[in-house]
């Protein structure tokens, strides 16, 4: 029987995540001669990171895209110094990397109030210019949203994603029994009794040659790269995104998610990650479920079942391989206390790296005092 369950559901906006902007930098004020007075500094622009604030909001409320920071007072009798120009800030979402139109970065916003410049205001005049200002600095920029996020869901169109968020989290995306479903990344918190929360993001289902860019491609990439861990979400009887496309078993699709990952970015397999195996709820899932088991404990002894473009260079070794059935909540509860335990072991791992960085700082401080 076809489920189609269509429920009302909060969209991050509709949603943006990129955009262009034309900056500038205000002009100097003028110097004055006779008196040996300086103009004041042009502002500078800067992109600051505000919670409250999304792309699409951003570009509502400025259509034409442009800022521009103010201008630096003339020097006078009054005052010989002229004034600074006031600095322009463009608010902006937690999560953007800010750059170029040639790719080069000028900066990342990871939490709340990071400021990064991005064009800075012209000098004043004064006598080593000859009293004349200068024009504060002009380029286009690009806000570049790559979610952050705890957990970030990876997984073929039709995987049970979508419905595993909404079985683990607060979220309530849409759901139906049609590839494709999820277009735009969906954001969910599981919440735990201790109030702590875990942040699970949903992203749009790859297609074989996503490292290529086709379907959601690079779009979809750019995301995973943001999250601290990766939850690979398989159906346990594999699947088939299209009547001219080879159908794929579970270890198949397992194998073809991590090549896919590995020929974007080799180091997004470097993140700790766990397997979901859904749809247990589904005839033969625990036979299939043993054989996937099999297969992943020993690959090289089954990567001759793959074509040879889908073999990954080495095959990512998961923390943890979880059955559930997102439709029947079986396994979900489980899940969600393997990925806090994960997220704590990493976040223990991390404290102590940097506990052993300051005293290997502090040690050779002390060596050159």
């Amino acid at each position: 029987m076809v489920r189609l369950a269509r429920v009302c559901f909060r969209k991050y906006g509709n949603f943006v995540d990129n955009l262009r902007l034309y900056v500038r930098g205000g002009s100097g004020g003028m110097g004055l001669p006779r008196l040996g007075g300086q103009g004041g500094d042009g502002g500078s622009v800067w992109v600051v990171a505000s919670e409250n604030m999304t792309l699409r909001k951003l570009k509502d409320k400025y259509p034409h895209k442009r800022f521009i920071a103010g201008p630096g007072g003339n020097s006078s009798v009054r005052s010989l110094k002229g004034e600074k120009g006031v600095d322009c800030d463009v608010l902006a979402p937690v999560g953007i990397t800010v750059t170029t139109d040639d790719e080069r970065i000028l900066g990342h916003l990871n939490v709340e109030g990071d400021r990064v410049m991005v064009v800075r205001g012209g000098r004043g005049g004064s006598f080593y210019t000859s009293f004349q200002p200068s024009r504060g600095q002009a380029k286009h920029i690009r806000l570049d949203l790559k979610l952050i996020a705890d957990v970030g869901l990876v997984g073929f169109p039709n995987a049970g994603k979508s419905s595993l968020l909404k079985g683990l989290s607060n979220a309530t995306p849409e759901i139906a029994s049609y590839a494709f479903t999820t277009l735009k990344p969906q954001i969910g918190k599981v919440m735990y009794q201790d109030h702590k929360q875990i942040s699970v993001a949903d992203l749009p289902g790859l297609i074989e040659g996503a490292h290529l860019n086709r379907g959601m491609g690079h779009k979809f990439l750019k995301h995973v790269e943001r999250t601290k861990h990766l939850m690979f979400v398989v159906d346990v009887s594999g699947f088939q995104l299209a009547t001219k496309t080879p159908f794929r078993s579970a270890f198949e699709a397992v194998q073809l998610l991590t090549k896919e990952l590995e020929l974007y970015k080799e180091e997004l397999l470097t993140k700790p990650a766990l397997l979901v195996v859904n749809k247990m709820d589904l005839p033969g899932a625990e036979d299939k479920l043993a054989e996937l088991t099999k297969q992943l404990h020993n690959p090289d002894e089954f990567c001759h079942l793959l074509p040879e473009d889908m073999i990954p260079k080495n095959f990512l070794a998961f923390k943890e391989v979880v059955p559930v059935s997102a439709l029947t909540g079986f396994g979900v509860d489980q899940l969600k206390h393997i990925m806090r335990s994960a997220l704590d072991e990493q976040a223990d791992m991390e404290a102590q790296e940097l506990h052993e960085e300051r005293l290997k700082q502090l040690r050779e401080k002390s060596r050159s005092t």
